[in-house]
């Protein structure tokens, strides 16, 4: 994966708020998408009930626990690598208790537990209620698996812990799973069918999180666009639901609507979107509420028809012209950014010039691009040959890399001379003199410290950019501070 930013990576290791009368040690690692760090602070939820503090020292920790992604093999070697880093500790520590969570947990299950000896334990995203249950056989000295996926879940009822938090943002979960069946895609056999929360549980949590002094909260899912509350359900039975239900049902524009409201000075971002489900709806709230900022993630895949079609992308190239058009129309100053995938089967050089020339159209501010890995399971998988050779892939990714690259530093330089509002969220990795903050467009902002602190709104005027980053000068406080 190519990530077109240099400011705003996470780490992967998470630290609880410690509890004094807790006695164990939890160790949590968290790999993949956004849904995967907020899924760990509902696991150090869980947790803590039962006991645990959370540790930055693995070599500490009675239980280690790791959050798994399997969107790539790549993804899925690098948690075997830290594995046998485990087990390296496991030696020293043989008291240590080692689990694996997530989505590469739903997809191997139980075989994980013969392919890595040292796993102790295996949790799908939809059993991690049964944590303490499953704890418990460890302790006794049995290997516990839970990987059943569940049609309701959605922890709405669980405050998360927020973990490693800067105290300025926040996940916030509003659904699970995915059912637009992709062919590359595991999502939908590892996180199971679209279920929304309740729009009341959500709000509840933001408000919490404004009083605890946050001041942008993230809204997520696989596909946020899918949002659909009519009292519970799956999405896909919401043809089966009364017609007072159909009435009252609040979909994501109108979630976005009262979240906006709730908390007018909380500023608010989702991810992820899924052009075939985007409304012009949530295109007007978001330009409605001056607290909803200004950027949509807008995976896109490829610029190929052909392609699209074989990959079960229920949009076409014209159609997402037409939704990126209808974007800048409505949200001028919006930022898009991208997801691609590179050498999916039977893509031509044509197919490929195609994927160039839509990224010239739309100019992109950032993205996140791949060569095409095969998934075991997926359609794509068991009905397609992976027949792209290697270095056709890299040379193809590098090609997208490169351009996208130009794109975003086309896209930063719009920004220079302009006066922005930036959300301080951290120190600069390259220099502690400097703050780290974002604008509405999702753009990274660097500027001098001065008296200014983490969680202040500021003005900041930019005088220079690279294709990643912003560099500017504060010139006061915003007026949302």
């Amino acid at each position: 994966m190519e990530k077109i930013i240099d400011e705003n990576k996470q780490g992967n290791s998470l630290v609880l708020e410690q509890n004094t009368e807790n006695k164990r040690k939890l160790y949590i690692e968290s790999y993949g998408c956004q849904m995967n760090f907020s899924d760990s602070e509902i696991v150090a939820s869980i947790l803590a009930k039962e006991g645990f503090n959370t540790t930055q020292q693995m070599e500490e920790a009675d239980l280690v626990l790791v959050n798994t992604c399997s969107i790539r093999d790549k993804a899925e070697q690098t948690v075997r690598k830290r594995l046998e880093k485990f087990n390296a500790v496991k030696k020293i520590n043989p008291g240590m208790k080692v689990g694996v969570l997530g989505c590469m947990a739903e997809r191997l299950k139980s075989k994980f537990l013969e392919e890595e000896k040292i796993v102790d334990m295996v949790v799908g995203p939809d059993a991690y209620k049964d944590l303490p249950n499953l704890v418990q056989e460890i302790d006794e000295g049995r290997n516990a698996v839970n990987v059943i996926l569940s049609k309701e879940e959605t922890y709405g009822d669980i405050a998360p812990v927020r973990l490693n938090s800067n105290g300025v943002t926040a996940f916030v979960s509003i659904t699970r799973g995915c059912d637009n069946m992709c062919t590359f895609c595991v999502v939908p056999f590892t996180r199971g069918r679209e279920r929304s929360r309740d729009p009341q549980s959500i709000i509840e949590e933001v408000n919490d999180l404004w009083n605890k002094g946050f001041k942008e909260i993230t809204l997520l899912g696989q596909n946020v666009d899918s949002y659909l509350w009519y009292g519970g359900g799956l999405k896909k039975d919401f043809e089966k639901a009364s017609e007072m239900q159909k009435a009252t049902a609040t979909d994501f524009a109108g979630l976005l609507s009262l979240v906006a409201e709730a908390q007018p000075k909380m500023r608010i971002r989702f991810s992820t979107s899924n052009p075939q489900d985007m409304t012009e709806d949530v295109l007007h709230v978001m330009a409605k509420y001056e607290n909803i900022c200004k950027y949509i993630h807008l995976p896109v895949q490829s610029g190929s028809d052909r392609i699209l079609k074989e990959m079960n992308r229920l949009h076409t190239r014209e159609e997402y012209f037409g939704l990126i058009d209808k974007i800048r129309e409505i949200i001028p100053d919006c930022a898009v950014s991208q997801d691609m995938i590179t050498g999916f089967p039977t893509e031509t050089e044509e197919d490929h010039q195609d994927t160039l020339s839509l990224m010239e159209y739309v100019k992109y501010d950032f993205g996140f691009m791949f060569a095409y890995s095969e998934r075991p399971g997926t359609m794509a998988a068991r009905k397609m040959e992976d027949d792209i050779p290697d270095d056709v892939k890299k040379r193809r990714l590098q090609e997208i890399v490169n351009l996208q690259q130009e794109h975003s530093l086309y896209r930063t330089q719009q920004h220079l001379g302009k006066t922005e509002e930036v959300l301080i969220e951290k120190a600069s990795k390259k220099s502690d003199e400097h703050w780290s903050g974002r604008n509405t467009q999702n753009t990274v902002v660097v500027f001098p410290k001065g008296d200014y602190k983490v969680g202040d709104f500021v003005d900041v005027k930019i005088t220079d950019c690279t294709s990643a980053t912003l560099i500017g000068e504060a010139v006061g406080y915003s007026k949302n501070n």
